[in-house]
């Protein structure tokens, strides 16, 4: 009997221990497959977009100096290189000088003040332009006084009443009086100042000196109370309106240029930016040393502050080659591949950052730091792209994806 209980007790903790085991190993083998799951576990989508872009803060943005903007079309044919500067044809400046020596009593304008033709640029005063304007009117008094007894001789002439002697001088006088006359009037009119108000006796105290031509005041080259003479260069005028390119191209390469042709040409006071321009002119005479020749070029899109005498640097286009270019600090080459950037500007938190996610291109022909791009697939409408630091982008696109990995 004893044997029998024994035989019992040994079968029911056989059972309770199987049953132990069974649960245990039960536990571990879940939690096995949820470590499985956690280690092939795939980023959602918003994860991967993340790891294949670079983010830059605003500040980072500002202080990097990032440029954005659309792809650009840029003519890549051949071209002439030419370097030149800033011209106003000769009939669009004006050396502003006194008709009579005078003092200088009131000055109204200042250098880079915009002027109209006609407009009073300073006031002169003398006696001698006092005295001019004082024969002027007796002068034109005394000529109403001969042209009555002219008209009176000649017709007692014409009825053989008068002297023809006396007839003589009086058409002698007259006529003399009426050269000198018309001589005053053609000087007081080149003074600006009005006949008809003369004629009433009504003198000028001040007589202005006036502007030729439209444009903008160049040089002031007199003050308060200095006195000029006739020869005296008071003010240039100088119309920038009419400002064109005049670039200088070497012997060698004339037989390229023609008129018509295009020309892109930058400015130190523009960085950044290139102007356009079109051949108008081909001079026909060669400057000497080095031996070049004068191509004068219309601008075709004015921007900035365009002043005479500034330096230029041109590329006169031979042939049309019209394509999708960036400028060299757009693209950088990764392993056999190369890439830009696309960019776009976002909200994050409240907080305003900057999005750039890389895009593969083939590159074709460099001209003056800038690339032809050849795209793989078409951009979206709108795109804005990265035109610097593409080296910077890729870097800290890579730091961001090891930065995930760990």
């Amino acid at each position: 009997m004893k044997t029998t209980i024994k035989t019992y007790l040994l079968l029911f903790a056989a059972a309770v221990f199987a049953t132990a085991c069974s649960t245990s190993g039960s536990s571990v083998n879940e939690e096995d497959h949820d470590h499985d799951h956690e280690e092939v576990a795939v980023p959602d989508e918003g994860e991967e977009e993340h790891r294949e872009e670079a983010h830059l803060s605003e500040l980072q943005f500002e202080s990097l100096g990032m440029k954005v903007d659309a792809i650009a079309e840029r003519n890549m044919g051949e071209y002439i290189e030419a370097n030149g500067r800033l011209e106003v044809p000769p009939q669009n400046q004006a050396s502003v000088t006194a008709i009579i020596g005078a003092n200088i009593i009131r000055i109204n304008v200042i250098e880079g003040d915009r002027v109209r033709k006609g407009q009073a640029l300073a006031y002169l005063i003398h006696p001698d332009l006092i005295k001019l304007q004082t024969d002027y009117v007796n002068s034109w008094n005394q000529l109403e006084y001969l042209e009555n007894e002219y008209n009176r001789q000649k017709k007692l002439y014409e009825e053989n009443v008068g002297s023809g002697k006396e007839f003589q001088r009086v058409k002698a006088d007259y006529l003399s009086t009426k050269g000198m006359v018309q001589g005053y009037e053609a000087q007081l009119k080149l003074m600006g100042l009005n006949i008809d108000r003369l004629k009433k006796s009504e003198l000028y105290e001040e007589v202005p000196v006036i502007s030729p031509i439209d444009g903008y005041v160049g040089d002031v080259n007199v003050k308060t109370g200095m006195y000029v003479s006739p020869q005296t260069e008071l003010f240039e005028v100088v119309n920038n309106d009419f400002i064109h390119a005049d670039l200088m191209v070497f012997e060698k390469d004339m037989h390229m240029v023609k008129v018509g042709q295009k020309i892109s040409f930058s400015l130190e006071s523009l960085p950044g930016k290139e102007l356009e321009a079109t051949i108008f002119a081909i001079g026909k005479s060669f400057e000497q040393g080095p031996k070049t020749l004068h191509i004068h070029a219309e601008i075709n899109n004015k921007q900035g502050f365009l002043l005479p005498g500034m330096y230029i640097r041109g590329r006169i286009m031979i042939n049309e080659e019209m394509g999708n270019a960036l400028p060299e600090g757009a693209i950088v080459r990764d392993g056999d591949k190369f890439f830009m950037f696309t960019a776009e500007k976002k909200l994050d938190n409240g907080e305003t950052e900057w999005a750039f996610a890389p895009v593969e291109v083939i590159p074709g022909i460099k001209s003056d730091g800038w690339v032809e791009i050849k795209l793989l697939e078409p951009l979206l409408e709108g795109s804005q792209l990265a035109w610097n630091n593409a080296y910077y982008l890729i870097a800290e696109m890579k730091k961001g994806e090891a930065g995930h990995d760990d």
